[in-house]
């Protein structure tokens, strides 16, 4: 149904059609789907000590003021992360500010963490409790002087509500926001994370979320660090302020972070990477052009336990988690997997060649 109203929909702007989607939502005017692998065990797992239908997330970034979570439960998410949530209100970067990229079936997007600021949405949380898995993703606002502290900030105010806390280091368009990944300062953010942590008794499980754009010599500092602090997760990768250079679209230049079915074939190579240095010690969230039944099997067998999605819903649809259970189902059948994990990071090799 989605395919015939797509050619429409794409002559709206991106981010009023992004608006239109989550009023769509919060007034449920999707259509329900039937789902006949809602309950299939090939596909059932455990995230943070909790059990979910599916490993299909929602990524950060769609629900960035936690509008419609219980919505995109209902649309078959495994798992929802709304965000990113700073300590104060921002309108984020000029407009325009987000960008589709359809031959490419990608986007390209520059917004800046605008969001309702930590207080409003934890009270919103709050008055709406979650009915499946949430996680929260957190940064800082772009003018603050203590970006340290305002990750603080926001374990103090989701630590209690959340699911899991992810730390947002990896967005291109909050400026300097990727120097986090420099050892030293990664290695003061987790454990001023986890000092704060013990001060509030919480046990929240925290996850970082990181760069494509990182050497050779961040992946093995990074992954020593999330080692020695046990860290719960890492999210596999965001936008990518790179790699224009193969795609199609005119408006491949614009500034800002490049998502969807580009970023596939990078993140996997990440994902492989980094399985292999925290040898399944940490589990591993895997993102960037998942859309399908087969690009979901290419990261588990890359070493992600779980994925998540957000592009890949603009150019599929709202039917896209059905889509992809139905499509990997019949991959897993026809190679005799009775459920997913039994490939997580079998092929991580193909990808270190």
């Amino acid at each position: 149904m989605f395919s015939k109203f797509r050619s429409l929909i794409f002559k709206i702007d991106p981010e009023v059609a992004h608006n239109l989607a989550i009023k769509s939502l919060k007034l449920n005017l999707t259509p329900n789907f039937f789902d006949e692998d809602k309950n299939n065990s090939m596909f059932k797992s455990t995230l943070f000590g909790k059990k979910i239908d599916n490993p299909i997330g929602m990524a950060a970034g769609f629900d960035k003021n936690a509008e419609v979570y219980n919505s995109l439960f209902k649309l078959g998410f495994g798992f929802v992360e709304v965000g990113t949530v700073t300590p104060l209100q921002q309108y984020g970067n000029p407009k325009p500010r987000v960008f589709r990229l359809v031959k490419d079936q990608a986007l390209i997007n520059r917004l800046g963490f605008n969001n309702l600021g930590a207080e409003n949405i934890s009270t919103r949380i709050r008055s709406n409790l979650s009915k499946g898995l949430l996680g929260i993703n957190i940064g800082p606002n772009k003018d603050s002087k203590d970006r340290l502290n305002d990750y603080l900030i926001g374990i103090r105010n989701f630590h209690d509500i959340a699911d899991y806390i992810t730390i947002n280091i990896s967005s291109p368009n909050t400026e300097n926001l990727r120097n986090f990944h420099d050892e030293k300062k990664f290695d003061e953010l987790i454990n001023s994370i986890n000092k704060e942590k013990n001060r509030l008794k919480s046990s929240i499980p925290i996850v970082v979320k990181i760069s494509p754009d990182i050497s050779e010599k961040q992946i093995e500092l990074i992954s020593e660090i999330l080692l020695e602090h046990k860290v719960a997760a890492v999210i596999i990768s965001n936008t990518t302020a790179n790699n224009r250079a193969n795609l199609q679209d005119i408006t491949k230049y614009q500034k800002g972070g490049l998502s969807g079915k580009p970023l596939e074939d990078i993140s996997n190579v990440l994902v492989s990477k980094f399985y292999k240095l925290l040898k399944n010690k940490i589990k591993i969230i895997g993102v960037g052009g998942v859309d399908s039944g087969e690009s979901a099997y290419k990261k588990f067998l890359a070493g992600a336990s779980f994925v998540q999605l957000y592009t890949g819903m603009v150019f599929q649809g709202p039917s896209i988690v059905g889509k992809i259970k139905k499509e990997l189902k019949e991959i897993l059948i026809n190679n005799g997997i009775k459920n997913f994990e039994e490939i997580i990071g079998k092929k991580h090799s193909n990808w270190l060649l």
